[in-house]
């Protein structure tokens, strides 16, 4: 099993990409949450075009995946894993949990440290909120992030499998938590329970810096209510809660090239 998703990791992740994309794109139209400020077209040229821009600049750059980290790892017995011998599937899912509580406080560091702010807030300046959200980010910003992501595989050192299962999960919450669809207040309330919920993530994309500083787990809800950056409910409803960033909000700054400028204003 190890063997077959870590040699099928390319076709595995665009096969989950694709199929999540789609389905949530599709329930948009049917169940939307809000009502869209700008042309999607154009905003889904921009926001996809970054994320396959992303994709190809991280292959170059960083030819040393997470899952050639992990396997460079075991061949000289580094990381914490390698050196507890855990039984794989406890291994598998401690990392699991591990890595997104690295994605937490990564977040958090991107909020509070002024020059990573400034490359992660072009996430953030998007005036809508729907499923493409969830992979618009200065290709800078991916970098630092692939960077910090090597650094937690040479330290734990975990199972190949198990950096493909929490890489496939992280992009596949992401778009979930950043899709424009309505889930009922009663199935939000059991499913932030176990996982971010699109309401509950949106809250984040404020234009209020209080609340853009509340929310910032991306697959569980647990580390927000753990370190108190937890916040139920917008002041303002969802529907007339206003998104992005104040002094960002120029629809002619939503061009490729001026996002790829934006941390420079």
């Amino acid at each position: 099993m190890n063997s077959f998703i870590t040699d099928s990791e390319s076709t595995l992740r665009l096969t989950v990409f694709l199929s999540v994309f789609l389905l949530l794109a599709l329930l948009e139209l049917i169940i939307p949450r809000r009502k869209l400020t700008m042309p999607k077209a154009r905003r889904w040229t921009v926001n996809i075009g970054i994320s396959f821009f992303n994709t190809a600049l991280i292959r170059l750059v960083v030819p040393l995946a997470g899952v050639a980290a992990a396997e460079f790892a075991q061949q000289r017995n580094w990381g914490v894993f390698n050196l507890l011998d855990l039984p794989p599937l406890l291994g598998i899912l401690i990392f699991l949990l591990l890595f997104d509580l690295a994605i937490y406080f990564q977040h958090r560091l991107f909020h509070l440290v002024p020059l990573f702010w400034r490359l992660h807030r072009m996430h953030h300046t998007d005036m809508d909120y729907d499923v493409t959200t969830g992979n618009r980010f200065h290709p800078a910003s991916i970098l630092l992030s692939s960077l910090i992501k090597l650094g937690l595989v040479l330290v734990m050192g975990p199972l190949s499998v198990a950096i493909v299962l929490a890489e496939i999960l992280l992009n596949a919450t992401s778009m979930f938590n950043h899709s424009n669809i309505s889930v009922p207040v009663a199935a939000d309330r059991v499913l932030r329970m176990v996982i971010v919920t699109p309401d509950m993530h949106r809250i984040h994309h404020s234009v209020d810096e209080f609340e853009h500083n509340k929310n910032f787990g991306f697959n569980f809800p647990w580390w927000d209510r753990l370190f108190g950056t937890y916040l139920e409910q917008p002041r303002l409803s969802q529907e007339q809660m206003e998104i992005g960033i104040r002094g960002f909000q120029d629809r002619e700054s939503a061009g490729f090239l001026s996002l790829l400028m934006q941390p420079l204003k």
